[in-house]
């Protein structure tokens, strides 16, 4: 599930954009960029990268934990896209940007002490990308600790370049896009948790639902629901402890979760660093 968050959109047009009062066409337009990004490889296809699967299985470590954040940089406005002069852009400046929080479309601290990164996939967009140049973006990345990575698994970036679409004229010669998984997700929704609460605390807007039939003797479902999103949390707050591998073993499902995450930690070989770079 790719999660975009509609304060987050606002807050990047305001802040990014300089835009006073963002119209429903400029947010949808964002949308609509990061929609077409993720996309890329599957448009422009080459021997890797070319169906959802292959991109978004290293992402997920257990079947829980699929919400995922998205970035991207540079943005410009459509309608100034066109009239700009072409800006050179390297591909240090754009990986950097990518995990920088006002470049995230979800409203949670990921900055530095704020939870980790579970995996990241970038997609790096240019005709002229050397993956020379990727390798000492990453390797600049982790000389300098730019990113906090659980500590139970690899510290992986994994990136994939693609070409940028010869029928849109854009102001910069590079572009990335960001897919990531990061253990802030649990401050989301224990967000949504808290509104939940005190809307049924006062048992407000249940009106029309209690002339459904399930909802006649009583109001379990919402309970219930409740109940998995506080698992959730629960889950993306344990991703950032050592013993994660450990996380629900003996529970209902958390063994084989556990099991699974700590078969794939030591394939993975621990938190050794690694980079991959695909060329779609």
């Amino acid at each position: 599930v790719v999660v975009l968050d509609n304060t987050s959109l606002n807050r990047i047009a305001v802040d990014r954009l300089r835009i006073e009062n963002p119209t429903v066409d400029q947010l949808n337009s964002l949308v609509a960029t990061i929609m077409a990004a993720s996309t890329t490889t599957l448009r422009y296809p080459s021997y890797m990268n070319n169906d959802l699967i292959g991109l978004l299985a290293s992402l997920i470590p257990t079947p829980r934990c699929h919400f995922l954040m998205t970035g991207y940089t540079p943005l410009v406005l459509a309608e100034t896209a066109h009239a700009s002069a072409v800006r050179k852009t390297t591909v240090l400046d754009v990986m950097r940007r990518l995990t920088q929080p006002n470049n995230i479309m979800v409203s949670a601290d990921t900055r530095s002490g704020s939870g980790c990164y579970i995996s990241i996939l970038n997609i790096i967009q240019g005709n002229d990308v050397d993956p020379t140049q990727i390798h000492k973006a990453l390797q600049r990345m982790r000389e300098r600790q730019l990113v906090d990575f659980i500590p139970w698994g690899p510290a992986s970036i994994q990136v994939a370049l693609a070409r940028k679409s010869p029928y849109l004229k854009t102001p910069h010669k590079v572009s990335g896009f960001m897919l990531a998984n990061h253990t802030s997700m649990a401050e989301l929704f224990d967000r949504l948790l808290g509104q939940f609460d005190r809307i049924r605390k006062r048992n407000a807007f249940l009106d029309n639902y209690r002339k459904e039939p399930m909802f006649r003797e009583n109001l379990d479902e919402f309970d219930s629901a409740r109940g998995i999103v506080q698992d959730l949390v629960d889950e993306y707050r344990a991703c950032e402890r050592p013993d994660y591998v450990d996380f629900g073993v003996g529970g209902s499902g958390g063994e084989e979760n556990g099991t699974a995450a700590e078969a794939s930690a030591s394939s993975n070989g621990g938190r050794g660093s690694k980079a991959s770079i695909r060329k779609g």
